[in-house]
């Protein structure tokens, strides 16, 4: 795990990384990626407690957003003037949390006392007790609505932050999520992006194949790209960020749950369970 905060000395006055061009950046991308899947498996390990595929499938996702695009500040984590990022899918918080401490908000005493009676971190997020996390959620189909009202106030109070949130594709079978889509849409919310975590796991019970469609249907702009593509995932959010369009914008991530071990990788008997020692040092392995 690399030392909560060491990277904040890549970021100038923007908060953008100012990472290396081309193949070598997407190469050392890649590595302090795999660096966070590592620091996943120990915290829910010792925690004995979490769910590793769905931090998985998020991680390089929450990673992107937090070392480019989010305007935050570990030393001020209530600036007003903050980006927020909220976890709808509060299952996958393991993610959340390994990234705040790579950005500073926790440390590494946080993450070993993961679901510990001493520990600030539970199973899923508490904004009464974690530094950086806007909202406790865990019951789908909630921090979608509440990013709508939160991007509606910014806006009342004439606030130029952003709002980015994180639901799952199983989340989208909840019908807050599609009141919700309809009222960010008729409200014109320019300030808010969504971000679905396309991995397929709830295809078993009711396919969404025609997930773009879908959100386009209900006005939104919709783009698709590889979760676990650095250049994919920035070509969306530069446009989104930077060429901005006024209405509310959807990037439909197509992810795997438990991406970079293959042991996890489409085997839903993983989406809660707690791994050995020997698991557990197979798992790391499987990242080296």
């Amino acid at each position: 795990m690399l030392r909560p905060g060491v990277l904040l000395h890549g970021f100038d006055r923007s908060h953008r990384w100012r990472a290396r061009p081309g193949v070598f950046r997407a190469v050392i991308m890649t590595m302090m990626n795999n660096d966070l899947r590592r620091t996943i498996i120990d915290v829910v390990y010792r925690g004995k407690d979490g769910h590793i595929p769905s931090a998985f499938s998020i991680v390089d996702i929450v990673a992107l957003l937090y070392r480019e695009y989010l305007k935050v500040d570990p030393h001020h984590p209530q600036d007003p003037s903050r980006d927020y990022f909220i976890l709808s899918k509060g299952h996958g918080c393991v993610a959340l949390y390994v990234v705040l401490a790579e950005r500073g908000f926790l440390s590494q005493h946080d993450l070993d006392t993961f679901c510990t009676s001493g520990g600030i971190l539970g199973e899923h997020p508490d904004c009464t007790k974690v530094p950086g996390v806007e909202a406790s959620t865990g019951s789908l189909g909630h921090g979608f609505p509440f990013a709508v009202g939160l991007a509606l106030g910014l806006r009342i109070l004439s606030m130029t932050n952003r709002i980015f949130v994180l639901v799952g594709d199983g989340e989208c079978h909840e019908g807050t999520v599609w009141e919700a889509a309809h009222v960010a849409n008729n409200l014109q919310l320019g300030n808010l992006c969504v971000i679905v975590d396309w991995n397929g796991s709830a295809a078993q019970l009711m396919p969404r194949d025609d997930l773009p469609a879908k959100w386009r249907a209900f006005g939104w702009e919709a783009r698709v790209a590889d979760g676990h593509s650095e250049p994919e995932l920035r070509a969306a959010f530069d446009r989104i960020v930077f060429q901005p369009t006024g209405s509310p914008t959807v990037v439909i991530a197509k992810t795997v749950k438990g991406k970079g071990v293959p042991m996890l990788e489409g085997h839903g008997v993983w989406h809660h369970r707690i791994p050995t020692a020997a698991e557990r040092q197979q798992m790391r392995e499987a990242l080296a």
